[in-house]
């Protein structure tokens, strides 16, 4: 595992806006107006706080952007996994747990239709933004620690979470998950393969792709 874990280029970020454009699409579906105040299938996640969650990182980014370059040290994408992040392996009682439920309840505090249109307005930014900025800019995010990400990297980490929880946001409203193209899935499911061998180990990951009967129970990345 100690490859750098990187998709670059104008892959990675046509495949992220991409991704964002279809998410953006499914939280404009009336049902998850109607489902708002209710639950989501995360545990304690109401279905605006999921929402608030999923896009606040995407309605960050064009001020970040805009923003000097920062001054904090870059690390690898591995590094961030697996030496930076406290949520990775957090149940839903822990604290970083219920600092991210109430992030996401505060982004969407304005209600479904005002978080809609300041996504879709994020998005319309981040067309140009992200393809005109420089292919090693590094990009700060002060609530998650004292380091940044170059901004490929933090773009695969955007797309794996759009795809995720637009699942979540689906089968929390009885709606159908977006069927995102091979080009989106690939980065997604490359990221998850490698965070579900750090955590599980590399047996247990070829039992449950190739041997039914010898497979673990759970191979889960996240």
């Amino acid at each position: 595992m100690a490859e750098t874990w990187n998709w670059r280029g104008g892959r990675i970020r046509d495949a992220f806006l991409e991704a964002a454009r279809t998410a953006a699409d499914l939280l404009a579906e009336p049902a998850v107006a109607d489902a708002w105040d209710g639950p989501s299938v995360l545990e304690k996640f109401t279905v605006r706080g999921l929402a608030g969650h999923m896009f606040w990182q995407e309605l960050a980014l064009p001020g970040l952007l805009a923003d000097p370059l920062p001054a904090e040290p870059v690390v690898p994408l591995r590094t961030y996994y697996l030496e930076k992040v406290i949520w990775l392996d957090a149940g839903p009682d822990a604290p970083v747990s219920e600092r991210i439920r109430n992030g996401g309840e505060a982004t969407a505090a304005d209600g479904h239709t005002a978080l809609h249109a300041r996504v879709r307005e994020a998005l319309d930014r981040l067309r140009t933004d992200v393809r005109d900025a420089p292919a090693a800019r590094p990009v700060h995010i002060a609530s998650w620690g004292d380091w940044s990400l170059e901004l490929d990297d933090l773009l695969l980490t955007r797309l794996l979470e759009l795809v995720v929880h637009s699942d979540d946001l689906a089968c929390s409203t009885g709606l159908p998950t977006p069927a995102f193209p091979e080009h989106i899935t690939a980065p997604a499911i490359d990221l998850l393969t490698r965070l579900s061998t750090h955590r599980h180990g590399p047996l247990p990951l070829l039992r449950a792709l190739a041997r039914r009967e010898r497979a673990p129970e759970s191979i889960a990345g996240i």
